[in-house]
């Protein structure tokens, strides 16, 4: 039994369905050996997929920016999703997909022959418990000592292990990162300033990993006439902020209510998180109903 995993779940592996128990990988393939790859996470509600077109469309930015042959074409990767979710009995899972440069002799430099592994699975979707959505979240600060590409969703993901263990070694359910007295974002997810009912958001760029919430926060925002701003910002700005959220695949949006253990404003989820929460629901609530 695989420790975090229950059952033997079907998985794909390079063109192949296997029990997870039974996936093989070399330990030449630079994944392993080089953390050497890229890999994506596509929510699913209602066995329907959530924005996938933006999920591939990542994907493959991270898939180039790292020259990785891409090994699907977008309806490839929408079937191999389709026949992901159909392995799980679920209506709400997470798919996992993962695309390393394959296997070759142990050296740095780009194999010229490589073929890519592609691994994907998917799991059932743990929600965030009502006690976090409606209470909110303890988080904790570091300063961001992780690489200068991190746009690129890649599995060399060591920085990120080290910040999210700050944040469990503290009691905390994140870590929120600054580079250069400037807030980037957190270990696995995105954070987001609310000052005098104006939402912030750092500025897209090498820095920070964009969420695909990124977008559909801003789309939300927009339809509730939240001004919005993407732009640097400061670590004094974040520690004088009226609301701190966070947003992920996994975590949705959550409201951050302590920072190094003083209080994010009055200390409890504040307007702006419970506008943006009302139009996350709804939008998944349609997801699910939708037909097809």
């Amino acid at each position: 039994m695989i420790p975090g995993m229950s059952g033997d779940p079907q998985v794909y592996l390079n063109g192949e369905f296997t029990p997870l128990s039974q996936a093989k990988v070399s330990v030449l393939d630079r994944g392993f050996i080089f953390g050497d790859g890229i890999y994506e996470v596509v929510p699913v509600y209602g066995r329907k997929p959530f924005r996938m077109g933006h999920h591939l469309a990542r994907l493959r930015r991270s898939l180039e920016a790292v020259r990785i042959a891409n090994p699907h074409d977008q309806a490839g990767w929408e079937d191999l999703v389709g026949k992901l979710i159909a392995t799980s009995d679920a209506p709400d899972q997470i798919v996992y997909l993962q695309v390393t440069r394959g296997v070759a002799r142990r050296d740095h430099a780009f194999p010229a022959d490589a073929v890519p592994t592609v691994f994907g699975m998917a799991t059932p979707f743990a929600w965030p418990g009502a006690e976090l959505r409606e209470q909110g979240v303890r988080a904790v600060s570091m300063p961001d000592e992780r690489w200068l590409h991190c746009e690129i969703k890649s599995t060399s993901l060591l920085g990120n292990v080290l910040a999210r263990q700050f944040a469990v070694d503290r009691d905390a359910v994140e870590t929120v990162m600054f580079r250069d007295g400037f807030l980037s974002e957190g270990s696995s997810s995105n954070v987001w300033v609310v000052k005098n009912g104006v939402l912030v958001a750092p500025e897209r760029n090498h820095l920070i990993l964009e969420g695909i919430r990124y977008g559909f926060i801003q789309e939300m925002a927009a339809a509730r006439g939240i001004p919005l701003e993407m732009r640097k910002i400061a670590q004094a700005e974040v520690e004088a902020a009226d609301e701190l959220m966070l947003s992920s695949a996994t975590k949705e949006i959550l409201p951050i209510v302590s920072l190094d253990g003083k209080p994010v404003g009055a200390g409890r989820p504040g307007p702006v998180y419970a506008q943006l929460r009302q139009s996350y629901d709804e939008a998944i609530a349609a997801l699910a109903r939708r037909v097809g």
